[in-house]
């Protein structure tokens, strides 16, 4: 006895479905780079995330230093929507910050900011 003709209905879409997942893995990590290469474009933009000019950031021009220094950003806010809630509304944590509310000012959209956060994220 063959059981191949009920085994073909099953193979084939469990067959598209591998294929499928297969490509979803090699497309992630391109778009992860575009977004952290947007993220960066971002934060060193003088007219939209204008970081730099608190903050030092490795191969930004003409650096602030009213902020710290942008390093190590990973390992000192692990938890990303941290860094996400940071760049939206830092007046929520500390009233005395001089960090703008991007996102509540509308400065950078939700997007945005999850990009500059993964930019951050490398440093």
């Amino acid at each position: 006895m063959t059981d191949t003709p009920l085994t073909k209905p099953v193979l084939i879409p469990a067959l598209a479905l591998a294929l499928l997942i297969g490509a979803a893995a090699f497309v992630c990590p391109a778009s992860a780079q575009s977004a952290v290469a947007e993220g960066q474009r971002l934060a060193f933009d003088r007219s939209k995330g204008n970081c730099l000019t608190c903050h030092e950031i490795k191969g930004g021009d003409l650096p602030g230093t009213i902020g710290p220094p942008l390093k190590d950003i990973k390992s000192k806010y692990p938890d990303r929507d941290e860094l996400v809630a940071i760049l939206t509304d830092e007046t929520k944590r500390n009233p005395q910050t001089v960090m703008p509310p991007f996102g509540r000012n509308r400065i950078l959209s939700e997007k945005e900011i999850s990009a500059v956060v993964d930019f951050l994220q490398t440093l």
